[in-house]
């Protein structure tokens, strides 16, 4: 038997038997060269700068996926048919349902227009990929398949809702290894007895948990409102996320107005800034590591503002944070932030890049109002057999069916005397 072991800190034994076609496929697509990229893909951005651990890429967070698929699947066969063809669908679509994440997770792809999934399924169509080579060597309909199971077409199946729902495996692994990385204890869960309390909506082919895994859920919910809260939306993350939104902006007007003077004009980098369609070549030389030498070299550009900001990245110069009071509402915010600009740039500042508003949010349980079909209520099998939504049995989605939200504002160090006064 030739076994191939991966040691992981969050699942820990992910094993290969590649003398297992459906094994044998998985492995070979960790190794394709469009997989191996997500290595330089860091999972959380530069939430580093707060989590001085949280490093780990998106490499390993697909690997996590796929094997908690793999475990998702191996439950509910046990109830319901699940042929190989499925699993190989399922299990491909968890490892790179990430494929197409550019750099900084996904402040990038705000700037450049093009979403993940997107990027992603052009990768797993484009004949001259590794990845398409290998899924249409197993099956010529693979590729297809596993592009409608991130595209979550026709229509949500239990396979699709094992890879994008609200509970799904992408979830519950970058919960528990965003969790571990960053050691804030926040986002941990009874994964196992979750696992173990998963079943078939065979009325509806969706996924669905037994009564019995309800108080797994509600902890799982839970701890994703905690991680958003403490992490995903923590204060100096956002500050850093800010910044290289300013330097993204900043470097990409810059490019238009032709006083870039890198990266030059075919670099993955500026194509992208410049939302360019990308070669299959350059779209594997997007990653942290290129965007990172951009700042670095940017650091000492002409462009003052540019390099200010580059700086900022660079050496943790982050901006000063003002929270702004909670029962404020998103207008009254945005009239503070007017006016704080007005106060910085009559004093000479650049209203511009000297200061910017954010308001990151989060809705931790959607009860159905704000998401699609893809994304419903959490379903749960009673102990009758009757198939019922999980806030008929919970008071947990009720709770936390309201939108997590901070408003803020974030100035330069020079800057922050001059927007209190004007609070």
């Amino acid at each position: 038997m030739a076994e191939k072991i991966i040691r992981d800190p969050v699942h820990d034994v992910i094993a290969f038997r590649t003398e297992l076609p459906l094994d044998n496929l998985l492995f070979n697509l960790i190794n394709a060269e469009e997989f191996q990229r997500l290595r330089r893909v860091r999972q959380l951005g530069l939430t580093s700068l707060a989590y001085p651990c949280a490093d780990h890429s998106r490499y390993s967070h697909s690997l996590g996926v796929m094997e908690t698929a793999r475990r998702i699947l191996g439950q509910l066969e046990l109830d319901f048919r699940i042929d190989d063809y499925q699993k190989a669908v399922c299990f491909s679509a968890a490892l790179l349902h990430d494929l197409g994440h550019g750099p900084f997770s996904h402040v990038f792809e705000r700037i450049t227009g093009v979403h993940h999934e997107e990027y992603t399924c052009r990768v797993v169509m484009d004949c001259g990929s590794d990845v398409n080579r290998m899924l249409g060597q197993f099956s010529p309909t693979l590729p297809q398949d596993v592009a409608n199971v991130i595209r979550h077409q026709p229509h949500p199946t239990v396979i699709s809702d094992v890879i994008s729902s609200q509970l799904d495996a992408d979830r519950f692994d970058y919960l528990l290894r965003d969790n571990l990385m960053t050691g804030c204890q926040y986002g941990a869960f009874d994964l196992n007895w979750l696992l173990h309390s998963l079943a078939v909506d065979s009325a509806g082919d969706r996924l669905a948990v037994h009564a019995k895994g309800v108080s797994a859920v509600e902890a799982f919910l839970q701890s994703r409102y905690h991680m958003y809260r403490n992490v995903y939306f923590h204060k100096v993350v956002r500050s850093a996320e800010g910044l290289v939104k300013l330097v993204l902006q900043r470097a990409k007007r810059l490019a238009v107005q032709g006083r870039l003077s890198w990266p030059e004009p075919e670099h993955a980098v500026r194509r992208a800034l410049l939302g360019m369609e990308l070669t299959l070549d350059q779209f594997k030389d997007l990653d942290d590591i290129s965007m990172l030498h951009c700042f670095k070299l940017w650091a000492n550009a002409p462009d003052a503002v540019l390099a200010r900001l580059c700086r900022g990245l660079l050496y943790r110069r982050l901006y000063k944070v003002i929270d702004l009071p909670a029962e404020m509402s998103s207008q009254e915010a945005l009239a503070v932030a007017a006016k704080a600009k007005f106060a910085v740039a009559s004093r000479g500042g650049d209203a511009d890049y000297d200061l910017f508003y954010d308001e990151p949010a989060d809705t931790p349980y959607d009860l159905g109002e704000g998401r699609g079909e893809h994304e419903r209520q959490i379903s749960v099998i009673d102990d009758r057999g009757q198939v019922v939504p999980l806030s008929q049995i919970s008071s947990i989605p009720e709770a936390l069916n309201r939108q997590l939200m901070f408003r803020r504002l974030h100035m330069a160090d020079p800057w922050e005397e001059v927007v209190r006064a004007e609070l």
